[in-house]
């Protein structure tokens, strides 16, 4: 028990950047919190927290000991929490990383009803849009729409994310609309930094990868989405963010010839992660949020 204590003290300590910060969490001194991660670094025979008067911070030792520990101590609160758990119910902890817009615009409200009916599960939702390794980050599963691949890490192709090139009918009176993705390098590019300024096109010839000079480049889509919508110049977004821009005349498709390659929304899942009950009810959950028809067919 006191090593499970002492790992606990640790993650916080990590997770925070302070003992008292650390302490406050665990509901005890400081002084506590200092002196358990001082055992651990003990027993592990490492250094694993580098002190400074201002702040307290990971060593490399201690960033590589940092996913294992974490795990160890998930497990030992699943084993706790299916001793206590009723027959049926399900009970526990999820750690989820979403997709910034497509949360806000979707699965926001399938989080809430999975909660509602699970009233003994917890979620903790982030929202970030670029790629995330579930196991270094402590994540139960991670839903992306860029491509990756992780050791140790069960990933599952969800649904097809369509995207479309778009401008404003003001920037396309104004400078034209183009024909051909070459005609890009004279246009303003609005991109999306987690997606890169390399847009690739299908052609009857074959993919036509285009490095675009952006204009603007921000990590909200929202931001490129609004600067779309200004007149700044053509973006690359997807069909659900841009639906109601094109529904009201806001925002125009450009270059319907040449198609973007789909995205996919996809789930990552620890290996050690995908066997319990309640991270497959949230998958079920989460496909389920996409059929029969995803909201970007949706009249």
């Amino acid at each position: 028990m006191d090593t499970i204590l002492n790992m606990k003290a640790f993650l916080a300590t990590a997770r925070s950047g302070s003992f008292s910060e650390a302490a406050r969490q665990l509901s005890v001194a400081p002084s506590v919190v200092s002196k358990r991660v001082n055992q651990l670094e003990w027993q592990l025979r490492s250094r694993l927290l580098e002190r400074t008067t201002r702040r307290v911070r990971l060593t490399e030792v201690g960033e590589q000991y940092l996913p294992t520990i974490r795990g160890i101590i998930t497990e030992y609160e699943d084993l706790v929490a299916g001793m206590l758990r009723s027959p049926g119910e399900l009970e526990g902890h999820i750690r989820v990383k979403s997709p910034m817009a497509l949360t806000h615009l979707h699965l926001g409200k399938m989080f809430t009803a999975f909660q509602k009916a699970n009233p003994r599960v917890s979620l903790d939702v982030v929202l970030m849009d670029r790629s995330v390794n579930p196991i270094e980050e402590g994540f139960d599963v991670v839903l992306g729409l860029l491509p990756a691949s992780y050791e140790n890490v069960v990933e599952e192709a969800l649904v097809p994310y369509p995207r479309i090139v778009c401008a404003s009918p003001s920037y396309l009176q104004q400078r034209g609309t183009p024909q051909h993705p070459r005609d890009l390098a004279n246009h303003d590019c609005l991109v999306f930094q987690p997606a890169g300024s390399n847009w690739t096109f299908q052609s009857r010839r074959g993919p036509i990868s285009v490095q675009v000079r952006p204009k603007l480049a921000s990590n909200d889509i929202h931001v490129v989405v609004s600067a779309a919508e200004d007149g700044s110049g053509i973006a690359v977004l997807s069909k659900l963010i841009s639906k109601e821009s094109i529904r009201n005349g806001r925002l125009v498709p450009v270059l319907s010839d040449f198609p973007l390659p789909d995205h996919w929304l996809k789930a990552f899942v620890p290996r050690s992660r995908i066997g319990l009950a309640r991270v497959q009810a949230l998958l079920n959950c989460i496909r389920g949020a996409f059929s029969p028809t995803p909201p970007w067919n949706e009249p």
